[in-house]
């Protein structure tokens, strides 16, 4: 179920493996979302960084997202990216089950491997079809989240290369209720309702 939150309000429940997915404006963001008959144009995955300021001082949790898009595969903070988003942002938790079996440090790991490699727009465009070989040589958004939570043992396994931002969205990996953050009120059609496992494969 869909409930409106800020961002502030969400933020110390947030945590490494969850998706933010986004429904943008722009003529690509329009186009993905007419291909793919959904709200959704772009997802990107929560990352952590504990930042220690000085002996007793608590440890304070920095939310970022590692994403693929026009640049490449880069990490920002979210708080930057939510704020200057222009569309909807919502906030997808992983379900309980799912967490536990996260392997936080090899999502890591594989995460940070990708920094800086290019976006891949003929895999996007193709995502949905099955000439879409797995390919990691770059990356669409969607494609390195699935192979990002592949990698961490969340999915067991997957074609991640033919997985679309609605698709990430729809995958049973998640709790029941999930948080708009920013955006006119829309539902995710299909949320929470397909097995990921062997996915395009």
């Amino acid at each position: 179920m869909r409930y409106m939150a800020t961002y502030t309000d969400v933020r110390p429940r947030m945590r490494p493996g969850d998706i933010i997915a986004f429904g943008g404006t722009s003529h690509f963001s329009n186009w993905i979302k007419w291909a793919t008959k959904s709200e959704v144009s772009h997802i990107a995955i929560i990352i952590q960084t504990k930042l220690w300021f000085d002996e007793g001082s608590p440890d304070w949790m920095l939310n970022q997202i590692i994403e693929s898009a026009d640049e490449g595969v880069q990490i920002c903070r979210l708080s930057d990216k939510i704020n200057s988003y222009d569309g909807e942002a919502w906030w997808l938790p992983l379900s309980p089950i799912r967490r536990a079996s996260l392997d936080l440090a090899k999502l890591h790991n594989f995460v940070f491997q990708q920094e800086h490699k290019e976006y891949d727009t003929t895999q996007a465009i193709l995502s949905g079809t099955l000439f879409n070989k797995e390919d990691f040589r770059k990356f669409y958004c969607s494609e390195l989240a699935a192979a990002a939570l592949e990698a961490g043992g969340v999915i067991s396994h997957l074609n991640a290369s033919r997985v679309q931002p609605i698709d990430m969205c729809r995958f049973d990996i998640y709790d029941q209720d999930y948080c708009q953050l920013k955006g006119e009120p829309k539902e995710i059609k299909g949320f929470n309702t397909l097995v990921p496992v062997g996915w395009g494969e």
